[in-house]
């Protein structure tokens, strides 16, 4: 048995091609970060049903908890309203942290799905359930 974290990492942090713009890029310090762990990478964008790449999004009228509270709205740049897929994405996501027992979660700042400080609604979801987020630009 290993000793090592198992951590969930946004898929677009370690150069997989998840972005809404479809763009590789990687984060170094997130890589760096993970050079001893075993990680997960996950798009919940891409695990709610939505391609790559696709419309920018964002949270209108609130934030991520207001989404799972059905008091906000997840809507594409073209008026498309994208809610239900970034919930199913948040929902699958939680369920593979939680069937994995990761120690750490790192998302990308800034994502409606995935920020920390702006509260995206997967990582709303994944603090709501106890999990500790750290946030990567």
């Amino acid at each position: 048995m290993s000793t090592k974290d198992i951590v969930l990492v946004s898929a677009c942090l370690v150069g997989l091609q998840t972005r809404y713009d479809g763009k590789v890029v990687n984060n170094p310090r997130c890589l760096q970060e993970l050079e001893q762990c075993i990680w997960i990478p996950v798009c919940p964008e891409q695990l709610g049903g939505l391609p790559t790449p696709r419309c920018a999004a964002d949270v209108v009228d609130g934030n991520g908890d207001d989404v799972l509270k059905a008091k906000a709205r997840v809507i594409c740049k073209d008026g498309v309203d994208v809610t239900d897929a970034f919930i199913r994405g948040a929902e699958q996501v939680l369920a593979i942290a939680q069937k994995q027992r990761v120690t750490r979660i790192f998302l990308k700042a800034r994502s409606p799905s995935c920020g920390v400080i702006k509260r995206g609604v997967t990582a709303a979801l994944l603090i709501e359930h106890g999990f500790s987020v750290v946030e990567f630009d």
